[in-house]
């Protein structure tokens, strides 16, 4: 009898153990991440970004600061103010203007060309926007977790597009942890790095530093004055 008990301690420890070392669920990964988003209204971060075009057997590194924040409707506006190489992206929601001051020159394009370019699932999940329970099939990587413990998601588009195949999102293990302790989420951009393949098989990685978020991004960062003696490119 005292032998049974003690092997079914055993038992009850090792599933115990295992519990505690695979961690979350997926279904509670994706929680945090959704229900993050939920209260995320701006957004101000760095980012590094790392581009393989495996077409061109090249590599290409760059990075700068981000700003996100939630429109009115369904788009967000953006600004990715780019130090490498030096160009700037930015949104007011409905146009997109793409300055390269080396080449002195600005294309301006309308928001909705962007998304019928296949780039508005991404565009969604970074602004918050999407749903990726909706919007992907969504499982563990390889590996569930990486070596600082965050959890790592591959996520395939249910509509696929030229620009994005499949998307692996690596997750704060710390914000999951406090999802879990508390029932609710306290870290509305729980993102650590974002890794898009092309259906060619390319691949642009973003990872995200000193992350600060609903801290009242002014929305004057999304307007864009073309500065003069720049070239005007209009993509219709």
């Amino acid at each position: 009898m005292r032998v049974a008990r003690v092997f079914t301690l055993c038992v009850a420890l090792i599933a115990l153990c295992a519990s505690f070392c695979l961690g979350a669920e997926l279904s509670q990964v994706v929680r945090t991440l959704e229900q993050g988003y939920a209260n995320l209204n701006d957004l101000q971060a760095d980012f590094s970004q790392k581009s393989i075009l495996k077409t061109m057997r090249r590599e290409e590194k760059g990075g700068g600061e981000l700003f996100i924040k939630k429109g009115g409707g369904k788009e967000a506006m953006f600004r990715f103010n780019y130090t490498k190489p030096k160009q700037q992206i930015v949104s007011n929601g409905k146009t997109v203007w793409y300055y390269l001051p080396d080449q002195k020159q600005v294309m301006i394009m309308e928001l909705a060309q962007l998304f019928e370019a296949g780039n508005g699932v991404a565009l969604n999940y970074l602004a918050g926007l999407g749903q990726v329970s909706r919007d992907f099939s969504i499982s563990f990587g390889a590996e569930p977790r990486d070596k600082k413990g965050n959890y790592l998601l591959e996520l395939v588009p249910n509509k696929t597009s030229p620009a994005m195949a499949k998307l692996q999102l690596a997750i704060d293990g710390s914000a999951v942890e406090s999802f879990l302790a508390k029932g609710k989420p306290d870290t509305p951009f729980p993102i650590v790095s974002s890794t898009v393949f092309d259906l060619t098989g390319n691949s642009t990685r973003m990872e995200f530093s000193n992350v600060k978020t609903n801290r009242g991004v002014n929305s004057s960062k999304f307007t864009f004055k073309v500065p003069s003696g720049v070239e005007v490119i209009k993509n219709r």
